[in-house]
């Protein structure tokens, strides 16, 4: 059985953070069951054990940061046991030996005292050593140390000012989780106080008139990264159109009538915008394309990515060659990656790649909004919300309408604005025609 090594659960991803173990040491193990919860420049999720066998040995502790392809565990099988102490790998956190060094350097480099003055310091540092054993405990922070809480529950309850102290913890070993975290915020019983160690719990968010600084999560770094990667070099242009969305309200609430099926799940306003976004490409094929250099890529297949705001961030599903999936299973899909996306059970094949993007917050109320490309991909479809407007229809009379709002944020590089306005029409004929979605 091979050593398990921190996997690369996503294309820019260089190290990652074990945020919590989901098995002891000593456990039987199944390849596709849960080992650990693991934190990803893009998002927390849970990794399932490639192998069978038994977790013989952990490398790496709960909060432990390593790198891509290091050891993180050895899983055996019979009578397999784990590699000796000296051949285990060195986890990152152990590097004391640069500030032994600083401390030598100076000795070794100055000039060497009078025998006075080297008589006073042989003298003296034992007393210094001395104040500094004795002071280093109380700078020590055992308040941190003693409460056994996972990475997340920690930065949660930082959050939220819940003292770790006050909270009751459900995971093994009695340890806090973010649940016992939150349902401690919810229901309010935990009082401001302090710690047995005599010190106040940090609490954000601050008093009234202080300032919070909250540390960026890994997700949180990667996509301040890539939102300076595509508004600098990327040239965004964009272009927005009304759509009239009466007929697709009427299709919705004929599917609704009609029962859409004992076993099957409501088909939505934005599926239908889904499959009217790859059919549209479909008709335009230039628009599903990517700069690369010294030449434009168009692709094949129309990989749709879809935006999903989770608790840290936003991930972006992928449904692959969308083209060849009818409403129904663009719907099935779109739901099962969006549930498995904030439930941190993404695989990483499942959120990668992507030719274009579809950005929907119009059921959070949003009229309309530009959203930013995710390069290397040519545009990004942001939709607003359904309105109703008073419209003036064929006969010159003012009636109720329902608009919808459809901005298309362009890379330049790639979508002329005579392109984009040709997607835009056909994706347009198509929302307001939902019929021929349905073949």
């Amino acid at each position: 059985m091979p050593e398990i090594q921190m996997p690369k659960l996503s294309d820019t991803m260089t190290e990652g953070t074990l945020v919590a173990w989901k098995k002891k040491k000593g456990d039987q193990i199944s390849a596709g069951e849960v080992l650990a919860e693991i934190e990803t420049d893009k998002a927390t999720m849970e990794w399932e054990s490639p192998e069978d066998g038994t977790l013989t040995e952990i490398y790496v502790q709960e909060g432990g940061k390593v790198n891509v392809g290091d050891k993180i565990a050895f899983i055996g099988g019979e009578g397999e046991e784990a590699p000796k102490q000296e051949e285990r790998p060195k986890q990152k956190e152990e590097k004391p030996k640069p500030a032994e060094e600083k401390e030598k350097q100076p000795q070794a480099e100055t000039e060497k005292p009078a025998p006075a003055e080297a008589k006073q310091k042989e003298t003296a540092r034992p007393q210094q050593k001395g104040k500094q054993q004795e002071v280093q405990p109380k700078e020590e922070k055992p308040e941190e140390a003693r409460v056994k809480a996972s990475p997340v529950a920690r930065r949660i309850a930082a959050e939220l000012g819940v003292d770790l102290y006050s909270v009751k913890g459900t995971g093994p070993e009695g340890r806090v989780t973010e649940t016992d975290v939150r349902g401690a915020a919810k229901s309010k019983t935990v009082e401001a106080g302090v710690s047995p160690t005599g010190k106040q719990p940090t609490r954000l968010p601050l008093q009234a008139g202080e300032s919070a600084r909250i540390q960026l999560s890994g997700m949180r770094k990667i996509i301040a990264q890539r939102l300076v990667e595509s508004l600098g070099p990327v040239p965004h242009f964009y272009l927005q159109i009304d759509v009239n969305a009466g007929p697709l309200m009427e299709a919705r609430e004929e599917l609704k009538s009609a029962g859409e099926g004992a076993d099957a799940a409501k088909i939505t306003v934005n599926d239908f915008v889904l499959k009217a976004a790859v059919q549209a490409a479909v008709k335009v094929p230039r628009v599903n394309a990517s700069f690369d250099g010294d030449a434009i890529v168009q692709y094949a297949d129309v990989d749709l990515g879809i935006a999903v705001a989770i608790e840290d961030g936003l991930l972006t599903p992928v449904i692959r060659a969308a083209q060849n999936k009818s409403l129904r299973e663009i719907s099935e899909l779109a739901k099962g990656l969006a549930h498995r996306a904030r439930n941190k059970r993404m695989k990483p094949e499942e959120f990668q790649g992507g030719t274009f993007t579809v950005s929907n917050l119009g059921g959070m109320g949003i009229d309309s909004f530009s959203a930013v490309i995710n390069p290397p991909q040519g545009f990004i479809l942001a939709v607003g919300k359904i309105t109703k407007v008073p419209v003036i229809d064929d006969c010159d009379q003012i009636v109720v309408g329902h608009r919808m709002s459809l901005t298309m944020s362009c890379d330049h590089r790639v979508i002329d604005g005579a392109l984009g306005a040709e997607y835009l029409k056909e994706l347009r004929h198509f929302l307001e025609n939902p019929a021929l979605l349905l073949v």
